[in-house]
């Protein structure tokens, strides 16, 4: 009997599904189910996300239950290639055996190369506004939260001045994917469990004990406190960190955690932070607090190594 094994991609649908670290059967599924209208192809891109790696199914229903099947895979940025296919099996085989990186899953198709048009030229940035574009970007790397498209977003509008753009879309996508990939090669050296994922782990524990748990939320501790009630549901109260409390840990210090009950009396705010330091002793976190309700947990010595996923 095959395993089906948890494929580390994302899967998304032209209606606007994400599929994100689905079994393979899930996979095979989604093949199956695409070819109605508004529901005609299929991307899937790996975790973390590589730059121009990607695999994509096309399929629109005859009105018989049939129609061919495009489906194409890209493998950097010059290597496109796509076949047209009539049997659904063979096309989620394929597709499976790309997610799961198998050797030879291309094999005994005829593969063509799918036409890219011409390069576009992209020229060079300024040096002084490549510095400080990368700085930021860096910063929001090491975080670890952000898409690529996030932070392309981000380079593309960081030194905006009124009409004036120093960074064009395809300058801060090319710049973006250049510092993604040097991330990429970087965490690869990276071994064992990070703090950032215990501190995940953590998280995970207080919400399924009734605490609304959330991570990098919202820009700033004022914004965090008066949203994160819409997240409550059935909780009995909240622990979070903010953007900038993310940079900060980031940067090479700790990491401040903001919590209290969703009732507002000091009694309750006290347990959760009680109940938040359990958790992150629990998944391995050292935490400083004495108690006191108004103040915040700390949780140090952190080292923050957040692993990109795209």
């Amino acid at each position: 009997m095959e395993i089906d094994e948890t494929l580390a991609v994302k899967a998304e649908t032209e209606n606007g599904q994400t599929h994100t670290r689905i079994p393979a059967s899930a996979l095979r599924a989604l093949v199956e189910r695409i070819g109605g209208r508004g529901d005609r192809f299929l991307v899937v891109q790996r975790i973390p996300d590589v730059p121009d790696v990607f695999a994509q199914v096309w399929h629109e229903d005859d009105g018989d239950g049939g129609g061919d099947y495009r489906l194409e895979h890209r493998r950097g940025e010059e290597e496109f290639s796509g076949t047209d296919l009539t049997d659904r099996e063979r096309v989620a085989d394929l597709l499976t055996g790309w997610a799961l990186s198998r050797e030879g899953w291309d094999a005994g198709v005829d593969w063509e190369p799918v036409d890219l048009g011409p390069r576009e030229e992209v020229p060079e940035l300024p040096d002084e506004v490549r510095e400080k574009v990368e700085e930021r970007v860096r910063l929001s790397l090491r975080c670890g939260y952000d898409s690529r498209r996030m932070l392309a977003e981000t380079a593309e509008d960081f030194l905006v001045t009124g009409k004036e753009r120093p960074v064009s879309k395809a300058q801060a996508r090319r710049l973006t994917d250049r510092l993604w990939r040097e991330r990429l090669a970087e965490q690869e050296t990276w071994e064992g469990v990070t703090d950032p994922e215990r501190l995940t782990l953590a998280f995970e524990a207080l919400e399924e004990n009734g605490i609304t748990a959330r991570e990098h939320f919202t820009c700033c501790h004022g914004c965090g406190t008066a949203e994160i009630g819409a997240e409550r549901e059935d909780a009995r109260g909240f622990v979070f960190f903010h953007r900038q409390v993310t940079e900060f840990a980031a940067e090479g210090h700790g990491l401040s955690l903001h919590y209290g009950g969703f009732d507002g009396s000091a009694r309750t705010t006290t347990d959760i932070g009680h109940e938040v330091v359990s958790a992150l002793a629990g998944a391995g976190l050292s935490a400083t607090w004495g108690g006191d309700p108004d103040k915040a947990i700390e949780v140090t010595p952190l080292i923050w190594r957040k692993r990109l996923t795209g």
